[in-house]
Parts: C-alpha cells; sequence; structure tokens
C-alpha cells in the first residue's frame, strides 16, 4: 500500500533540522552540514558524488532502504534553492548538477509559478502554486502505487505532520547540538498525532528512530 513517509531526514539531538540563516554558502544553514556527517560517508552518497569506496555499515543501510519504493517527493523551495521571490530565469537547476539523486517526479511547494525542469536520470522538477494538498494529491498520481517521501525542509515536514498525512517518520538523530535554527517538533504533540516509535538502529554516526502512525 502506499505510504508518505519521511526517511532518513537529520536532526540534532535538540531538534533541529537546519541551521540558522540559510543562503547560497550555507545551503542547510549554519552548521547545518553537521547534520548530515552521518550520510556523507556512507557507499551510497558516494556514489550519488560519481565516487566510490563509501562505507557500507548500518548507516549505510539505513540511506538505502530510505530511497526503497519511492514513486514521488515533495520538496520546499528552499530545499530546491537559495533563489527568493519571482523566478528571473530558469538558470538555477537545484543543488545537485544535471544528475539529480532522486530519479523520480518531485514535486517543489513555491509561490511562483514556473514550467516543469526535466534533468537526467528521470527526475523532473514541478513546481507547485496551489499548496500542499494539491502537492500530495499531484504526487500520489505520479508516484504510481509506490511511497510519497517528504524530502523537507524542516516547514514543509511540519505542515504535513500537521494535517496529518504522514504515516512513517525515519529520524536520523546525529549526535550534535545545533542549539538555534529550525526545530522540526516545536509546538507539535506527535502523540496526539497518534505516533509512536517502531524501531531504533545504532548507526556508526547516527541514531535510526523510526515512528509510525498507531
Amino acid at each position: 500500500m502506499s505510504k508518505v513517509r519521511v526517511a532518513a531526514f537529520s536532526i540534532s539531538i535538540d531538534g533541529f533540522g537546519a541551521g540558522p540563516r540559510q543562503d547560497l554558502q550555507n545551503p542547510l544553514g549554519v552548521r547545518g552540514t553537521e547534520l548530515h556527517r552521518w550520510f556523507f560517508p556512507t557507499d551510497i552518497f558516494k556514489k550519488m558524488q560519481g565516487q566510490g569506496g563509501g562505507s557500507t555499515g548500518v548507516d549505510n543501510e539505513m540511506a538505502a532502504e530510505s530511497f526503497e519504493n519511492v514513486g514521488a517527493w515533495i520538496l520546499g523551495r528552499n530545499m530546491f534553492g537559495p533563489v527568493r521571490g519571482a523566478w528571473k530565469d530558469d538558470s538555477w537547476k537545484g543543488w545537485w548538477g544535471a544528475n539529480p539523486p532522486y530519479h523520480t517526479p518531485v514535486f517543489v511547494l513555491t509561490h511562483h509559478a514556473r514550467t516543469p525542469l526535466e534533468m537526467e536520470g528521470g527526475t523532473t522538477f514541478y513546481f507547485v502554486t496551489e499548496g500542499v494538498e494539491s502537492a500530495l494529491k499531484q504526487a500520489r498520481e505520479a508516484a504510481g502505487g509506490k511511497d510519497v517521501r517528504i524530502g523537507g525542509g524542516v516547514s514543509v515536514l511540519r505542515q504535513y505532520l500537521a494535517a496529518g498525512q504522514i504515516d512513517e517518520v525515519h529520524l536520523a538523530v546525529s549526535p550534535v547540538l545545533l542549539g538555534e535554527g529550525k526545530n522540526l517538533f516545536a509546538g507539535i504533540n506527535l502523540h496526539q498525532l497518534g505516533f509512536a516509535a517502531s524501531r531504533t538502529v545504532a548507526g556508526e554516526n547516527a541514531t535510526h528512530v523510526f515512528m509510525k502512525k498507531r
């Protein structure tokens, strides 16, 4: 059965999913890259960069699992890039180069219309201006029975959590204290939303916590 899920989303011990003051030099916010140190050494990440020789331990297994059975993604505009306001042109094509790691349709939430952007490897970015419900409806249709993965950022995850639209959550809890930035759970009661912890896996550089709707 198709699910809407968050997978391998990195957060700090104190609950931050991104650092403050995102810009071109700090796409994940100041110190935000520290949240993803568990992912960078893995074999799956190295292969995304056209390299080899990455680690093949538990963290790599968790990363690989996060990509299984995904038929479409949803991203916030900040995840796509640092451009603000109306699109001046189509020159910005994301952080990932010509062949992004998604290899599926990706629906980007934005207030400003833009024509779809087809990339190498099967990724096409669709820019959705009608809100989170419309993006989810389009993503479900595009996924063709597979799962829809909510990729982030924090604001997008919070909106879908608050709307009760997420079935499963996999957090990669990094041993980092950010102290500031975008907190994933501030003001959100996961217990009231029906979530319960279902699995915890200790990786080499992160603890992987899985939650499901009861």
